[in-house]
């Protein structure tokens, strides 16, 4: 099966490039690889796809050798691995609060006996049998991840459980939601100190973690924290600003 970009640069404790991709541009893959991303965060959760597109994108992802780290829209099981039969070298599952819900993913996504996920063999995932059977699950284990979100007031204050957990393979920290948690809910922590907190727990149970950053000053900050998953840029904001650019410049020749 094939070797996940993402783990080996985890493994190795080298930066993990993530960049971001909420629409069926197929090209977008292509170009992601060819200029040294390692894995793309595929955006289900706030996207609208049919199966079949996703399906369809990820052949590209492995045509392009670059990872897929799907967020998913659910925590339906024969879902959740179902995407990683269709090809995702992984998934990123959103508003995780606690260690039930970590056990829980945990054993959708992983196969005996670290977890309970069920077997077909005859996805993207083995080669369309060509590399199934029952040593294919020991692969799957080894190259696909499981990715949580922390982004509530629960997810902090559970932090240490989430993050102990066996079989989740790294945290993600989701700025935007956990702020605004921050600011309206009456926290006693501001999303700093949840950050550094998540680090320094990361670090003690020898778990990566990441999370999007605005620029690069940025970045290197989270990297100094220890960060190894840093998704920076998405086709979204690039369009945006690039349209309110070149009208802008138009604009100058009236």
């Amino acid at each position: 099966m094939r070797k996940s970009k993402t783990l080996e640069k985890i493994r190795n404790n080298e930066v993990v490039k993530i960049c971001a991709l909420g629409h069926f541009i197929p090209s977008y893959v292509r170009h992601a690889a060819a200029a040294g991303f390692d894995c793309i965060w595929l955006d289900c959760e706030h996207r609208t796809w049919e199966n079949r597109e996703i399906q369809a994108l990820l052949a590209f992802f492995h045509l392009a050798d670059i990872d897929c780290m799907l967020r998913s829209p659910t925590t339906d099981k024969t879902q959740l691995y179902r995407y990683l039969e269709d090809g995702a070298s992984g998934l990123m599952c959103p508003h995780v609060n606690d260690g039930e819900r970590a056990r829980y993913l945990r054993d959708c996504t992983k196969f005996p006996p670290l977890g309970d996920r069920g077997i077909d063999s005859a996805g993207l995932d083995s080669d369309f049998y060509l590399s199934g059977g029952l040593q294919y699950t020991h692969a799957a284990n080894d190259e696909t991840f499981l990715i949580l979100q922390i982004e509530t007031l629960a997810a902090v204050k559970n932090a240490e459980e989430i993050i102990s957990t066996t079989g989740v393979d790294g945290i993600f920290v989701g700025p935007g939601d956990l702020g605004l948690r921050i600011e309206r809910c009456g926290a006693d922590f501001d999303l700093e100190q949840a950050i550094e907190k998540v680090a320094a727990l990361c670090k003690q149970y020898n778990k990566p973690w990441g999370l999007p950053i605005a620029d690069i000053e940025v970045g290197k900050k989270r990297y100094d924290q220890g960060a190894r998953l840093l998704a920076y840029g998405g086709e979204f904001m690039v369009l945006k600003e690039m349209l309110e650019k070149n009208a802008a410049e138009l604009s100058t020749l009236e």
